[in-house]
């Protein structure tokens, strides 16, 4: 770790060099660590740089790397290297218990150390780029100070994307910073026909815009107007409308999805909390019979919501494997559930703490997934042929939720937030597990997607075109020589 970023990007005939700095968080982390370890296959020296807090909690020695770089081979070894930088806060602190405080630290703290790190790794600028995460606050002030392209990676859709990147239209049109958001029909941002103010981006409906989230969400978007280049965890067949309206902007390249390879368990640790084993649970369990139900790695749900959940699970009488991490409600909150409810669920369901999704989603028993939206479970769901229910929490979610169920029709609504009711819960998971028409429509659907999303990335598909000509353009811009 921490090994001289010189050996190898200084002199004739250098390698490009990319340091990836992904945010902080379990689902920026993932595709952030797939995308460096495409980039090094293409012969990319990378340094990839994560926090020493996210570090510690996957709890995986000294380098996340060491087994890629392993199983690579000593005829293509991945020249990845790994750094370490302080967030500003001690380990011990609780980040999710102190949301407000540790997003401070990110918006206040974090730069002056990034920056640090990166003078000293950034030992020929001719040669570098930097591959930051767009939610970030510096990423092209500290590309310009250095002398280096600033790419901007963005982890979502490319809809959410468009809809931060014209937030000045939402404003002057009354749908934004205003004390009563006008409720009519949004059209007119570039790429999307119509939208409706309920489907926008959580942070884009709240009329208080002084929050933290807010001012990070304000700079980072200044910050992403000053990138080289943008490249998108998405698929263009998805999105084409916004895709190409984003591209008469500036250079955006769709290369998603971002998966691990063969989609199976990385060969790097990213997970931040320990993994249950559920094969031999779900090896027992006949086809297409689980639904599977995770809430993410970040947002949070009140204990009456995941009540309501809990009743309208056991209703159903469906097969279930939950992932509830310890935090879903809080922190200081660590057995949620209803009084009863393992009892009440003894022989057909399984709850745990943490699981390794992909290998889930691929699992022959799992026929669906309750999910709260986040991109990369929409993009594991339907690369596995998965259908779902969604119940978004905040921020991309809710506007997921309308690419998965309104323009798809991968997936249906269940609730929201603050009115999700039992009684729908079980009906909607009635309807997609129990062989009648809607889960089977929805089936359809997904499979579609799958071939779509599989397509993207055989040879000739867009996210492979797309994918090599990001990588020339990148080299073209660090000068690399191979």
């Amino acid at each position: 770790m921490g090994q001289d970023a010189a050996a190898t990007t200084n002199g004739a005939g250098a390698r490009p060099h990319a340091v990836v700095v992904p945010y902080p968080l379990q689902g920026h982390v993932i595709p952030a660590v797939h995308l460096a370890l495409r980039l090094a296959e293409r012969g990319f020296s990378i340094t990839f740089v994560n926090t020493e807090s996210v570090h510690h909690q996957i709890g995986a020695g000294d380098d996340i790397f060491a087994g890629a770089r392993a199983a690579s081979g000593q005829d293509q070894e991945l020249d990845v290297r790994y750094e370490l930088v302080s967030d500003g806060f001690p380990l011990s602190f609780d980040r999710s218990l102190n949301h407000d405080p540790f997003m401070e630290g990110l918006l206040h703290v974090l730069p002056a150390h990034v920056e640090e790190l990166l003078r000293r790794v950034v030992t020929d600028p001719a040669t570098t780029c930097l591959v930051a995460d767009t939610f970030f606050v510096w990423p092209a002030t500290l590309a310009r100070k250095l002398g280096v392209p600033y790419v901007s990676f963005w982890t979502e859709p490319a809809l959410i994307f468009n809809l931060y990147y014209h937030m000045d239209l939402l404003t002057q049109n009354g749908h934004f910073k205003c004390k009563e958001p006008r409720k009519d029909t949004i059209t007119y941002i570039p790429g999307v026909p119509s939208i409706e103010p309920s489907e926008l981006m959580s942070y884009l409906q709240e009329t208080d815009t002084t929050s933290v989230v807010h001012r990070i969400i304000f700079k980072a978007f200044d910050e992403a107007r000053g990138a080289d280049l943008v490249v998108c965890n998405t698929v263009e067949e998805l999105e084409p409308s916004t895709i190409a309206a984003l591209r008469a902007e500036k250079p955006f390249y769709a290369v998603g999805p971002i998966l691990p390879a063969g989609f199976a368990r990385s060969a790097v640790a990213t997970s931040m909390w320990a993994e249950s084993d559920c094969s031999r649970w779900l090896d027992a369990q006949p086809p297409g019979s689980v639904l599977y139900i995770s809430f993410g790695s970040y947002a949070h749900v009140t204990r009456d919501e995941l009540h309501e959940i809990a009743r309208g699970v056991l209703a159903s009488g469906a097969r279930f494997l939950w992932v509830l991490r310890p935090d879903v409600v809080s922190s200081d909150d660590p057995d949620p559930l209803p009084e009863g409810f393992a009892s009440s669920a003894a022989g057909r369901g399984l709850v745990v703490p943490w699981c390794c999704q992909v290998e889930v989603l691929s699992h022959a028993a799992v026929g669906g997934f309750l999910t709260h939206c986040g991109w990369n479970s929409i993009l594991e769901s339907v690369w596995a042929g998965v259908p779902m229910l969604c119940f978004p929490l905040l921020t991309d979610q809710l506007t997921n939720r309308r690419l998965v169920a309104r323009e798809w029709g991968a997936g249906a609504s269940v609730g929201d937030r603050g009115a999700v009711r039992a009684d729908e819960v079980r009906a909607r998971i009635e309807g997609l597990m129990m062989g009648g028409e809607e889960g089977a429509r929805l089936r359809e659907q997904v499979k579609k997607l799958k071939a779509t999303l599989e397509a993207a990335v055989a040879p000739g598909g867009s996210s492979r075109r797309n994918f090599d000509e990001f990588v020339d353009d990148l080299k073209r811009r660090c000068g690399g020589a191979c």
